[in-house]
């Protein structure tokens, strides 16, 4: 059976201010308005996180638009929202953002098959230097593929 995936969005800066350790999927609350929404790519990653709340794990400062045609006046575009995860991934979760100090991030919204996704990583934080090192490796790479294309 092929799987249908649609991408909502990406945390672009994500792979920039983190070192990707382990990356998890799972599946998110939300209300008929929000998903409706989605559909229509209104949301927005950027700055979002996961944070473990009594024994689950919660996506905060995740903003996805208000829907327009609801008869719901209110929504919160920026709410808690609760991840879907088995209780042994959370506790695995649990204990390596507890041991290691690590963080966990969003990289990617998506639909799959029909239901909203959310691929989620546990991440650490890179310094300054670590992120001008990347940026130089980008660059030289980019000269390299740019000075083959003009060889030929």
């Amino acid at each position: 059976m092929a799987e249908n995936i649609k991408i909502i969005a990406t945390n672009r800066k994500a792979r920039h201010d983190y070192h990707i350790e382990e990356v998890i999927e799972t599946g998110v609350v939300l209300t008929g308005p929000e998903v409706k929404s989605l559909r229509l790519g209104r949301a927005n990653l950027k700055d979002s996180y996961a944070q473990v709340k009594g024994g689950e794990i919660y996506l905060l400062q995740s903003h996805i638009s208000p829907y327009e045609n609801s008869p719901v006046t209110e929504q919160q575009p920026t709410r808690m929202r609760k991840l879907l995860l088995h209780r042994k991934e959370i506790k695995r979760l649990m204990g390596k953002v507890q041991e290691k100090g690590l963080t966990m991030v969003p990289l990617k919204l998506y639909f799959r098959n029909g239901k909203v996704k959310v691929e989620l990583a546990l991440v650490k934080g890179k310094k300054q230097y670590d992120k001008r090192e990347t940026i130089r490796k980008r660059d030289e790479e980019r000269d390299m593929q740019r000075a083959i294309r003009d060889k030929k």
